[in-house]
């Protein structure tokens, strides 16, 4: 079922939330062997959670009730270790939950695991010397990262929904890597509260699911405005001039042709549906910097921070090590500013401006998922150069702190993993873009857990 299905269940007495459970942890069993989406199960302690809510007082208004969730394990979930896929983190347990998971609990969802991330949720796949995190949909490839786990648990249908989190894509890439519907909401609309300093304000809490129902049910939990939950069973985002970019973001390089084949079959759709879909160029950033310094100097404060809780920095992986010392001489010179951002989001609301848009589309990914292999031991540049060229299109839409989506549209034929289309909006569309969603899902919809699951 979906989770809107399950809870709509459990408040209604049709499901006891304590076999729903039950039914999540034999899912787990059964399927996480040959996946490794999870790094700790809650077996017990979700249990004890589901047998609580049987005596809720309030049973019957949960939004969550008696869902079962994923948290990625980069926020803290009361009396676990926050590993940050890394044995350079402490494993004290957390003292109290995330306001994100705070908020989850108290709609009644139940949290029965914690999800791989790699290394500080630093790259585009999901291992550690100890596990690959591989994808349902073809186990040779990786699920994308840093929410890789959490979308290979939603995609091989242990959970029905994950949470996960986006500081260059790190929700919508594996969405798009396991036809999942993946939302990074705008900033400020999920509570963030990183450490170190939220990657400079562009990594944002958001929802990986099967439907985009369900993906509007979690981000409204999180965001506290279930505004948000209502717009996603809205099919209806009115007439909408959305503009189409297909170029491609980087100075050298293409987008592979089934993704951006996906892009002109989706345009046609929603032409059919009474949008206008004009094309033209998106004005990407010339210059790198703005972003990549970012990545490297957020990546410093995090491992900072986790060295302040007890880490022992020492432990980092080679490639991380790199990352977080060029991230320190980016904090040294001081070298990332405001107006950075500032300056290219003029741009891009000016491009918005003349072609009179709503919403803008590109491709989700330029090339299908990379090899699920230990990328943990290969080199900081082979990791940089990897991450780059597989997935250009997000950034962007963190740098801005802009509202985007990862929509599923198709499987790639060679690949055999899905094929998806990305969208963003201006501050403040959140509820245009998951109605666009749900109107996208309606007319096309996408099978929701990989083959055989």
């Amino acid at each position: 079922m979906s989770a809107v299905q399950t809870a709509e269940g459990v408040r209604t007495g049709r499901l006891d939330p304590v076999q729903v459970t039950r039914d999540a942890l034999s899912r787990i069993a059964d399927r996480d062997g040959s996946i490794g989406a999870f790094v700790k199960v809650r077996a017990a302690k979700a249990v004890a959670e589901a047998e609580l809510l049987t005596a809720h007082p309030d049973l019957a208004k949960l939004p969550l009730a008696g869902v079962p969730v994923a948290i990625k394990d980069n926020v803290s979930v009361a009396g676990e270790p926050m590993t940050v896929g890394s044995a350079a983190t402490s494993r004290a347990p957390a003292l109290s939950d995330h306001t994100v998971v705070r908020r989850l609990r108290a709609a009644g969802a139940v949290v029965i695991g914690l999800t791989a991330v790699p290394e500080l949720c630093l790259w585009g796949t999901t291992d550690n010397e100890q596990t690959v995190t591989r994808n349902p949909w073809n186990p040779a490839r990786t699920p994308g990262g840093s929410s890789g786990g959490a979308a290979a648990a939603a995609a091989s249908g242990q959970v029905e929904l994950a949470h996960g989190n986006d500081g260059l894509g790190s929700i919508r890439i594996p969405a798009a890597d396991c036809g999942l519907f993946g939302f990074k909401p705008g900033l400020g609309v999920v509570p963030s509260e990183f450490g170190g300093n939220g990657w400079f304000k562009m990594s944002e809490n958001g929802p990986l699911a099967t439907t985009v129902a369900d993906g509007a049910l979690m981000l409204g939990v999180m965001a506290d405005d279930m505004a948000l939950a209502a717009a996603g069973t809205d099919a209806d985002p009115g007439k909408l001039r959305i503009v189409v970019a297909q170029n491609f973001p980087l100075a050298v390089g293409r987008t592979d042709k089934h993704f951006a084949q996906a892009v002109s079959s989706c345009s046609a759709l929603l032409a059919d549906h009474g949008h206008r879909v004009p094309q033209s160029k998106l004005p990407y950033p010339s210059n790198p910097a703005p972003l990549l310094l970012r990545w490297l100097a957020g990546a410093a404060a995090d491992a900072d921070d986790f060295a302040k809780a007890g880490g022992d920095l020492s432990k980092l992986q080679s490639r991380s090590k790199i990352h977080t010392s060029l991230g320190r001489a980016v904090q040294r010179f001081d070298l990332v500013h405001d107006v950075q951002a500032s300056t290219i989001e003029q741009k891009v609301l000016a491009y918005l401006d003349r072609n009179q848009a709503d919403v803008l589309m590109t491709p989700a990914l330029a090339a299908p998922p990379l090899e699920a292999k230990a990328w943990s031991s290969k080199s900081w540049a082979a990791n940089m150069w990897a991450n780059i060229n597989y997935a250009p299109f997000q950034g962007l839409f963190n740098l801005l702190g802009w509202p985007a989506m990862s929509v599923p549209f198709g499987v790639h034929p060679v690949s055999k993993t899905p094929v998806a289309v990305h969208f963003a909006g201006r501050p403040g569309s959140e509820a245009t873009l998951l109605k666009l969603a749900a109107q996208i899902e309606a007319a096309r919809p996408w099978q929701r857990v990989a083959p055989g699951y």
